[in-house]
C-alpha cells in the first residue's frame, strides 16, 4: 500500500502519515518544505524504525511543481492505492501564485485537482492489477458553508476586489467537496474500483492557522469544548482511508468518523460539473502559458 500524503510534513498531515506508516503502508510525504518533511520522516522512524516513509518535493500552488512531482513519482514504478489531499493555506491576505491564481483557490483546490487528475491513471492501473480498492480522500472543512453568495466566484476567481480571506477559504473548501463528488460520479460511471470521499477533520490549532493565530486563540477560550487535538483531527481521515466497512462507499462527506450532509452548494451536482470544467480549462490555459 502506498499513500502520497500531500501536506504530510506537519499537523494533521503528519499524524495521518504516522498512523498509516505504523500500519505498514508505504507512505510518501509530499511537501513544499523539505526540511519539515525530513523532520516528519525522522519522527515516524523513531517510533517505528521499520516504517517505510519517503519524502518528495511538491508545491501545490505551482502547476509546474505538481507536474514535476507526478513525473518523479511515476518514475518510481510503485503502486498507488491511497491518495490523501491534505495540504492547504487558510485565511491568508490576498495574493496570487506564480501562475496568477488567487492563493487559497490555487493551493487548496486547483493544485489538488491537478495532482489527482495526473495520478488517476496510476491509481486505476493499481486497482486493476491488485484487485484492491483505491481510495481518494480530500480534506475539506465545515468552513465550506461560509463562502461567497454564488458559492464559487467563477467570473472573479482571481480578483482582489471583493476578496474576503474567510470567504475565499470557504470557497476553496467548498471546491474540495464539489471536486470529490464529481470525481466520484465519474469513477462510478466508468466502473473503476476507486472511491472518492471528503472529510472535515474538526477545529484544530495547526500551522494552517498562522495567518489568524490571535483570532483563533481568542475564540478557543470560549469554544474550548469544540476543539480537537491533532490525533483526534486525523482520526476521520485515517478512518475513511483504511476502514474496511467503507468499501464501496463513495461521494460522501465525513465528520467525526460519520457520514454527514454538507451544504446545499456542496450538494449541487450542476455546480460540481461547472467547477470541474472550469478547473480543467484553467489548468489547460496555464499549461500552455
Amino acid at each position: 500500500m502506498l499513500c502520497p500524503n500531500a501536506g504530510g510534513a506537519s499537523g494533521i498531515g503528519l499524524e495521518t502519515a504516522r498512523v498509516l506508516a505504523i500500519r505498514k503502508a508505504h507512505v510518501i510525504i509530499a511537501a513544499r518544505n523539505m526540511e519539515s518533511a525530513k523532520e516528519a520522516k525522522q519522527l515516524i522512524l523513531e517510533e517505528d524504525e521499520s516504517a517505510r516513509v519517503d519524502i518528495m518535493k511538491l508545491d501545490l500552488c505551482s502547476v509546474k511543481s505538481v507536474g514535476t512531482f507526478v513525473d518523479n513519482f511515476i518514475a518510481l514504478g510503485v503502486p498507488l492505492n491511497i491518495l490523501i489531499n491534505n495540504a492547504g493555506v487558510m485565511f491568508c491576505p490576498y495574493q496570487q501564485t506564480e501562475d496568477g491564481i488567487e492563493m487559497q483557490f490555487a493551493t487548496n483546490h486547483l493544485g489538488h485537482f491537478l495532482l489527482t487528475k495526473l495520478l488517476l491513471d496510476k491509481m486505476k492501473q493499481t486497482a486493476k492489477d491488485t484487485g484492491i480498492e483505491g481510495r481518494i480522500i480530500n480534506l475539506s472543512s465545515i468552513a465550506h458553508v461560509y463562502t461567497y453568495e454564488e458559492g464559487i466566484r467563477f467570473d472573479n476567481i482571481n480578483d482582489e476586489d471583493g476578496y474576503s480571506d474567510k470567504k475565499a477559504y470557504g470557497q476553496s473548501k467548498l471546491a474540495n467537496i464539489l471536486h470529490t463528488n464529481e470525481l466520484s460520479r465519474r469513477l462510478q460511471a466508468e466502473g473503476v474500483n476507486i472511491t472518492a470521499n471528503s472529510v472535515h477533520p474538526g477545529v484544530i490549532m495547526t500551522p494552517l492557522m498562522r495567518h489568524s493565530s490571535l483570532l483563533m486563540n481568542f475564540l478557543k477560550m470560549f469554544t474550548f469544548f469544540a476543539w480537537k487535538n491533532i490525533p483526534q483531527g486525523a482520526a476521520t481521515t485515517c478512518y475513511v482511508a483504511l476502514h474496511p466497512s467503507l468499501k464501496g462507499v463513495t461521494g460522501k462527506y465525513f465528520r467525526d468518523c460519520n457520514e454527514c450532509q454538507p451544504s446545499t452548494h456542496a450538494s449541487n451536482e450542476l455546480l460540481g460539473r461547472k467547477l470541474w470544467d472550469f478547473s480543467n480549462k484553467m489548468i489547460n490555459s496555464l499549461s500552455k502559458a
